[in-house]
């Protein structure tokens, strides 16, 4: 990838700016399996060529996401992995990484801990970008302000069964690029992801300028492969390489995930 000075819509200039079809960019849990590893795990998805890294804080009612990440946040907690815990790690790694990281939350923490001192948080801990799934884009304006005022740049989801006022909605208001949900229900590994979200993909793109990554069900380098011949920017891939994890004997994690990364890295090339 290009070495950019990132600022407020550093996500989207890293798509705008990357040198594949596709930027990849791995989703993992903080702290799983524990804290050390996620931090080798963050620097070696870096060094295998992610281009954005999505890192989730732990949350124990993970609407969105499917069995094997939801596994993931319970280890986590477990071992008492909250967000205090994440800025730490953010702000141990954020200064060596090349690929920006974008946090993964739900809004019922963000609510709880206060959405100005959050975003002030992750914002000073290094991250560039923030998704929040269950986010109403009716309450958007208040977090894309605080999002602009800290630098961080806020990715707004549109679901494939989303309306076209709805769409029309989350394209206004969007303050960078966006996240298409590939296929209906949680995250997780699926056999195939449908063609008609490339109709939809360039659908979006013939009303906006904004670029788009696609998530939910990506889990191999053939789906990758195909998918960046796509109208889509950024390919979010997080249970396979969660699964990666936790199926490794744990002196092999880096090995394994590594080697899956440039599997993935190399197909969408």
């Amino acid at each position: 990838m290009n070495y950019i000075q990132l600022n407020m819509n550093a996500i989207s200039e890293v798509l705008r700016t990357k040198n594949s079809k596709c930027a990849l960019i791995p989703f993992i849990t903080a702290g799983y399996p524990n804290v050390e590893t996620s931090i080798e795990v963050l620097y070696a998805l870096d060094k295998k060529g992610a281009d954005i890294i999505e890192l989730g804080i732990p949350y124990s009612d993970a609407l969105a996401d499917g069995p094997v990440i939801q596994e993931s946040s319970k280890i986590a907690l477990e071992q008492g992995i909250y967000i205090d815990q994440v800025l730490d790690i953010l702000k141990s790694v954020s200064p060596k990484l090349h690929a920006p990281i974008v946090i993964f939350t739900y809004y019922n923490p963000i609510l709880a801990r206060g959405i100005k001192k959050f975003i002030q948080e992750i914002s000073y801990s290094g991250a560039k970008g923030l998704i929040i799934p269950d986010l109403p884009v009716e309450e958007t304006d208040y977090v894309i302000e605080l999002c602009n005022t800290f630098e961080v740049e806020l990715i707004l989801f549109i679901a494939p069964t989303s309306s076209e006022s709805r769409m029309a909605s989350i394209l206004s208001k969007s303050p960078g690029c966006l996240y298409l949900v590939s296929s209906c229900g949680v995250t997780g590994m699926r056999q195939q992801i449908e063609s008609t979200i490339d109709d939809l993909a360039s659908r979006i793109k013939q009303k906006t300028n904004k670029l788009i990554m696609l998530g939910f069900g990506i889990s191999s380098a053939d789906q990758a492969s195909k998918i960046s011949s796509w109208d889509i920017d950024g390919i979010v891939v997080g249970s396979a390489f969660i699964k990666t994890i936790s199926s490794a004997p744990e002196d092999k994690i880096i090995d394994n995930l590594s080697e899956f990364c440039n599997e993935i890295r190399l197909a969408i090339d």
